[in-house]
């Protein structure tokens, strides 16, 4: 066990220096000095041999609030309990991952009376997502003298799990759609037909089918009663998310990648107020995630948990790869959103060649992430010739996209040029828009 001097041994030492100052003379006074250090150096470690195994005496225990999620604080909670009939005071200071961001100071003094408990908090901040460690917590006991201070580690180390911010997902979603992520998302089309979900009954009528009739119904009103069904309305959505090279670009703080995931989960959170079942696939040159399309907070749970250290990387995605794997593993015709970036025309063909293995079974929306608002970049006026080669690939960017976009329109997709900032809001006016006009 290691130790350190407390600052109760230093200021004694200091008061054996006094002596030295008068001692020209008196050359038997710098011995007695010296028997003065020796002998208060002789407690010291004395002090730390009886007072060492104090520490044994005391337990820790840290907790955290809940779930760790990129972005938002959390708070991390040490508890200390005194099981020893000694009062003791302590300072301890948490090995927090050096990944986060600390919102204060990570230690704390404080004495503990014999059976006492002491509790000390912090919190910290996630900026990515993934697997953290927190090592143990250091700790340091005075001493019985208060000569040294006795240093030990406390509790276990702790792996923790960061995931992605639903809070932040649920946000984009209620700031998009404001009231109608509630409502409009919930209206299904009245449209009665040879539909499967029961709406309402109505006297018999010549050349309505046998295996309609309510034969209850019947007799009780002692006339023919038909059930009546609508169609249902209810849509299977999917979500490709690109876990390419393109999508590991970062704008401010967050890659693509991230920027992505989470305008999944606020698409997730409205098809589930809505009664969809919503499912995800991340794919790069191979699938490497897919969750059956499901609804509910375990289906979110599961999600969450198969992103948190999933990261894109740096290869090209195989958009065919990833389309055969949709329709081979769902036959029900499926909304499928796809995630992506495009600033090539190679990339650009292999999707619109890949989305034929989609197409005309099921629906597909194409999203490209842009870096930022290119168009924004080309009203500007140029004043430097570095200028008018910016707007000059931006222009060829853009025209690249608007042809690639068109052409997926043209086979009977969806398709989205947006920014960050723009990816949620305009994904979720998109899905709205499929559910209210039937388009699936």
């Amino acid at each position: 066990m290691k130790f350190v001097f407390s600052a109760r041994f230093y200021l004694l030492v200091a008061l054996g220096v006094i002596p030295l100052s008068i001692s020209w003379g008196l050359p038997e006074l710098r011995v007695w000095v010296f028997v003065y250090d020796a002998g208060l150096l002789f407690l010291a470690f004395l002090d730390h041999f009886m007072s060492r195994k104090d520490v044994e005496g005391l337990r820790l225990t840290r907790e955290f609030d809940r779930r760790f999620a990129i972005g938002d604080p959390g708070k991390v909670s040490l508890l200390v309990e005194n099981t020893s009939s000694r009062r003791m005071r302590i300072r301890i200071k948490d090995e927090f991952p050096p990944e986060m961001r600390i919102e204060e100071t990570r230690d704390t003094e404080f004495t503990l009376t014999p059976q006492g408990t002491a509790q000390f908090y912090y919190h910290l901040t996630p900026e990515r997502r993934g697997r953290y460690e927190f090592g143990r917590t250091a700790i340091r006991t005075c001493a019985r003298l208060g000569l040294v201070w006795c240093q030990s580690d406390l509790g276990e180390a702790q792996e923790v799990k960061v995931y992605p911010n639903m809070r932040r997902a649920r946000e984009m979603e209620l700031k998009a759609l404001g009231a109608r992520s509630f409502i409009a998302i919930q209206r299904r089309a009245v449209r009665r037909g040879e539909g499967r979900e029961f709406e309402s009954m109505r006297d018999y009528v010549l050349g309505d089918e046998l295996r309609h009739i309510s034969w209850t119904a019947t007799a009780r009103r002692h006339k023919l009663t038909t059930r009546q069904y609508q169609i249902e309305r209810d849509q299977t959505v999917i979500i490709a998310v690109d876990a390419g090279r393109l999508m590991t670009g970062r704008i401010g703080n967050e890659t693509k990648f991230d920027t992505a995931i989470h305008a999944s989960l606020a698409l997730m959170s409205a098809c589930a107020r809505a009664g969809d079942n919503c499912g995800l696939v991340v794919f790069g040159r191979r699938v490497r995630k897919f969750l059956p399309p499901k609804r509910g907070v375990e289906h979110i749970d599961a999600v969450l948990e198969s992103l948190y250290d999933l990261e894109p990387e740096l290869i090209e995605p195989s958009y065919a790869r990833a389309f055969q794997y949709i329709a081979s593993n769902l036959k029900k015709r499926t909304f499928v959103v796809i995630l992506t970036d495009l600033v090539d025309k190679d990339s650009s063909k292999e999707l619109i060649t890949s989305l034929k293995l989609l197409r005309p079974r099921h629906l597909p929306l194409v999203a490209t992430i842009g870096d930022r608002d290119l168009n924004a970049l080309i009203a500007q006026t140029p004043h430097e010739i570095k200028d008018v080669f910016m707007q000059s690939a931006a222009e060829e960017i853009i025209y690249g996209r608007e042809s690639a976009l068109r052409v997926v329109e043209s086979i009977g997709g969806l398709a989205l040029d947006v920014t960050v900032k723009s990816l949620a809001p305009k994904l979720l006016e998109t899905y709205l828009r499929v559910k209210e006009r039937g388009l699936l």
